[in-house]
């Protein structure tokens, strides 16, 4: 083949990879657009740390892309090097031969997918096939690994990855969805078994599966965290990864990964997307998703930069470790320090537990009429709230709160990703006697002019922007009020009132109006 014959692995305008539909939010196809945007990030690294040298004219670096879909990372880091080795390797052929077989890897994750990725980077479903690119593959597969891999079942849930086994033990003829990089206890064996006992891989770089079904599909769990996990433990220089953002501050079993990213010093660049449509386009993602570069060597703070449509926010050298969660913007650190300078206790200290007095929300022990010593149940039902009655003889936990005034707030507001948000749903007062369903929270008080000043202290835009830098999914538990500090009822609260109490300027006021927007308590409620 002539050095002078143009490479391509696009071949169509447009590129066929950004025609693909996602078939979930389990597994999200890249996008062309984005891939590189990581691919670019990597290569400035890789620059800034070898005097200026370019990544994709070294024929020595190997990448891995441990779960790929459609190929569009191996296919993007094969153009990059094959142009970037042209004065190496001035036969085209011999380039292309070279970085097929020797620097670019990948295992697929499903049996369709590993088709799909070998047609993107070889051009052909089989790499020893008469059409691939390649020409020195006696497979195949090539470098593009995929074999079925089973769970490994422990009392109706696989070890590996915590999948349901109701859920997903579903005979030979489906897929699994065990993928391979993330079953087993030795990764650096599992790896020489696929690709060679001498396999180091430089970059490991992609989009993991984000979450399995469990419980038999009536929740999911994530999966994404044992994918950057496993990559580390491979010890490549960097890993570049894009995965949910929800990690940052709740998730269900991420805790511990979460402060394990947190506290990670290799953590080099953080590019947030509060809104995750900005990079999958009709695809929702609660809490928007991130990608990351990972690099071995260093040792410092992390380069955060947020993205929520055409405005960029950074990038902005941070410490991801200075609280229990990431706060995603820097803007929103300096108003809460000027809040936290104060050193008051917490609102949640008077707001109720999680099912405060032991009802789930599809609880229905109640009825519809008063009846002698009866006391109000507050619930929701199919997104609407109503009042029943219970006697307060059925009322066997938290006794101690029933008598108490209450304003309820819902457990869980969507609302969607557009800002300015409301972030919490609207509150609602409860008088003594009165009790609520796992539906419900509630700020427990003495009176009603003291349930009426909490009421309003809520529904200011301060009390909600503090509350929004730890709610950053629907689910508004009793944590993400850590923040917001407690006042005196004794008054009226307005936002006019809290900015001058905490010193917030009217540059950062116009800031939380732009994230916050106003709660009218006269307008009817909505869930």
């Amino acid at each position: 083949m002539s050095a002078q014959v143009s490479f391509t692995l696009r071949g169509r305008n447009p590129d066929v990879l950004t025609c693909i539909a996602n078939l979930s939010n389990d597994e999200v196809f890249t996008p062309p657009e984005l891939a590189n945007r990581m691919l670019d990030l990597l290569a400035h690294a890789w620059a800034a740390d070898h005097a200026g040298a370019d990544l994709w004219a070294d024929p020595s670096v190997r990448f891995l892309d441990p779960f790929t879909k459609s190929g569009i990372f191996l296919r993007e880091i094969t153009n990059r090097l094959v142009k970037g080795l042209a004065q190496q390797m001035p036969d085209l052929q011999a380039r292309v031969n070279h970085v097929l077989t020797q620097q670019v890897f990948g295992i697929g994750i499903t049996r369709l997918t590993s088709l799909m990725a070998r047609r993107s980077l070889y051009c052909s479903k089989r790499a020893n096939g008469p059409h691939s690119l390649a020409k020195d593959f006696a497979t195949e597969t090539g470098n593009v690994w995929f074999e079925r891999t089973e769970h490994t079942w422990v009392n109706g849930k696989c070890e590996f990855c915590g999948a349901s086994q109701q859920a997903l033990d579903r005979g030979d003829d489906m897929e699994t969805h065990a993928y391979a990089f993330i079953h087993t206890h030795d990764i650096k064996t599992r790896m020489a078994e696929l690709f060679g006992d001498a396999m180091q891989f430089d970059v490991i770089i992609g989009n993991p599966p984000y979450q399995l079904g469990s419980d038999g599909g009536t929740r999911d769990v994530p999966i994404y965290h044992h994918f950057v996990e496993q990559a580390k433990a491979l010890e490549p220089r960097f890993v570049v990864m894009v995965i949910p953002a929800r990690w940052m501050a709740t998730g269900l079993g991420l805790g511990e990964f979460r402060q394990t990213m947190l506290s990670d010093r290799r953590i080099r660049h953080l590019v947030d997307y509060p809104d995750a449509r900005d990079v999958f386009p009709g695809v929702e993602i609660k809490a928007g998703v991130c990608y990351f570069l990972w690099d071995a060597a260093h040792d410092d703070d992390c380069n955060v930069t947020t993205v929520r449509g055409t405005d960029t926010v950074g990038p902005v050298k941070r410490n991801l470790g200075d609280y229990d969660v990431l706060v995603r913007d820097e803007k929103a650190v300096e108003i809460l320090r000027l809040v936290q300078a104060l050193a008051e206790p917490p609102v949640n200290s008077i707001l109720a537990r999680d099912k405060e007095f032991g009802w789930t929300s599809n609880f229905d022990g109640f009825h519809e009429g008063k009846h002698d010593g009866d006391v109000e149940i507050y619930y929701i039902r199919s997104m609407k709230r109503s009042i029943g009655f219970i006697a307060r003889s059925a009322i066997q936990k938290s006794e101690h709160l029933v008598d108490k005034w209450k304003l309820l707030v819902p457990k869980a507001f969507n609302g969607g990703d557009a800002l300015p948000h409301q972030i919490v749903g609207k509150p609602q007062i409860a008088p003594s006697p009165s009790v609520c369903t796992q539906s419900f929270l509630f700020f427990s008080v003495n009176t009603e002019e003291e349930a009426r000043s909490v009421q309003s202290y809520y529904s200011t835009r301060f009390f909600r922007f503090l509350v929004s830098l730890r709610k950053i999914t629907q689910d508004a538990a009793h944590s993400v009020y850590t923040w917001v500090p407690i006042q005196p009822w004794d008054r009226l609260w307005t936002d006019e009132a809290l900015y001058a109490k905490y010193g917030i300027t009217l540059e950062q006021q116009a800031y939380i109006a732009s994230q916050v927007r106003p709660m009218n308590l006269n307008e009817t409620v909505d869930e």
